[in-house]
């Protein structure tokens, strides 16, 4: 029998983050197949330096101090916290030097004393309290397959990795997108660098690689052929698994919030963006789309979900500066997943000018909930949506402009074929769809391996 050890480090020191990441990890681990006689799926974390099985990827029953929810908010308000500090710094006096550096002084100070050190306490009080007893350690043995789901470019455990391959453990990483490299812009110089590194270190360490969709599946290839050349490549495996749809963090007891029902209490219609607020997601072209949507005499609504995230301060200032703010234009940084799903039932279509993506887990979830989508014509897109979807020039807002007021003229979704008719993988079959793959590879050579279809779901 194989055991596929499928890593979930990062998820399990941070089980309330939600980010797209983490919520394939978290999804993909619920929904891992039963063991049988030829393959059994065990979730692991590697901890200073050893191999643990996972037994709940979910906090322990929230004490009289919810760390977890602490910890959470913490770096909810430290991020919104700097934020405010980039907007400041652009406005007199501080746009002078020693103002400024006065300024960066003060706020390093603040947040020092207000979420360092208190994110530290709280990270300590956690692996003392509640790590222990969500695991137990693990032996690996010669044969099993070390799958690196998780988000692993900032991990510290590189070094148990690479002993675990000496004493015969294979290694698969997971690979959502190459975005760091091949659209460096888009990121900090920090993730970057890491990120570079990371790679650096698969393309040596892995024997194979799963990436998100056949997009990303042929870019790391290529990727591999630059850094290691035809020889290695042949020595490895390269596939892909597309992600599921299901929403997995609702709950009975959660309130959707009261704004975002008041929002869809207007007949207009109410186009809908979910997403971290970041540079690769394209905002800016999103408003100034809308921005010609408005002066054509429209009421429809853009409404804007997703957490702040980086090097987006001036897209922030404009949209609270905005005159159309809370009336055709709306933004939540801190829905659920109970209000999410209340958004995707409620709007008109999802829109989606992101540059560059892995996969593009919102179409998927609006789709396959009826939600009609709109989205940037980039080669990832077409893959998932086909002729479902309708797709705009990112060279041209007006683009953009077109297909709403289109769609909200006419009152029909300009795609060539109808959402209704389309059908995805749940949670459930793309943890499947991971398993199995992986298992083929295992027992196949790289020279006669067959690569699967780009169009099997």
């Amino acid at each position: 029998m194989t055991r596929l050890l499928i890593e979930c480090t990062y998820v399990f020191e941070h089980p309330e983050t939600n980010s797209g990441i983490q919520r394939v990890v978290r999804n993909v681990i619920r929904e891992l197949p039963a063991a049988d006689a030829s393959v059994e799926c065990i979730p692991v974390v590697m901890l200073k330096d050893k191999l643990y099985r996972v037994l709940s990827l979910k906090p322990l029953k929230a004490e009289r101090w919810n760390l977890m929810g602490l910890r959470v908010r913490l770096e909810q308000m430290a991020n919104v916290f700097w934020v405010r500090h980039r907007a400041l710094e652009r406005r007199k006096p501080f746009t002078s030097y020693l103002p400024r550096r006065l300024l960066y002084v003060a706020c390093r100070l603040t947040a020092l004393v207000c979420f360092s050190i208190p994110l530290r306490l709280c990270n300590r009080l956690l692996n003392t309290r509640q790590i222990p007893q969500r695991c137990i350690p693990l032996q690996h043995q010669p044969g099993d397959q070390l799958v690196l789901l998780d988000s692993s470019w900032h991990a510290d455990f590189f070094p148990l990795a690479e002993q675990l391959k000496r004493d015969g453990v294979g290694i698969v990483s997971v690979i959502y997108d190459l975005i760091p490299l091949t659209h460096p812009q888009f990121c900090d110089a920090g993730l970057v660098r890491v990120f570079n590194h990371w790679f650096d270190w698969i393309a040596r360490t892995a024997d194979g690689y799963m990436a998100i969709s056949a997009t990303i599946r042929d870019q790391v290839r290529e990727e591999m052929l630059r850094r290691v050349g035809d020889e290695q490549v042949a020595k490895r495996w390269f596939d892909f698994f597309h992600l599921g749809s299901e929403l997995d963090l609702c709950s009975e007891n959660s309130r959707i919030d009261p704004a975002l029902t008041q929002l869809f209490k207007n007949r207009a219609p109410v186009f809908l963006m979910v997403s971290t607020i970041e540079p690769r997601k394209n905002h800016g072209y999103l408003i100034d789309a809308f921005e010609r949507v408005w002066a054509a005499g429209s009421q429809a609504r853009l409404c804007i979900a997703g957490r702040i995230g980086w090097k987006c301060e001036a897209l922030i200032e404009r949209i609270r500066r905005h005159p159309e703010l809370n009336r055709r234009l709306f933004m939540f940084n801190a829905l659920d997943d109970n209000s999410l799903e209340y958004a995707y039932s409620k709007a008109t279509a999802l829109v989606f000018p992101s540059y560059v993506e892995g996969f593009g887990l919102p179409l998927v979830e609006a789709m396959q909930r009826g939600l009609p989508a709109m989205g940037s014509d980039i080669p990832v897109f077409r893959e998932i949506g086909g002729e479902f979807m309708a797709y705009f020039d990112l060279n041209d807002s007006q683009s953009l402009a077109d297909l709403v007021i289109e769609h909200e003229t006419s009152g029909v979704f300009p795609a060539a074929r109808h959402v209704d008719e389309w059908r995805w993988l749940g949670w459930r079959e793309a943890s499947a769809q991971l398993v199995e793959r992986i298992a083929y590879h295992r027992n196949h050579a790289p020279s006669v391996m067959e690569t699967h279809d780009a169009d099997s779901p």
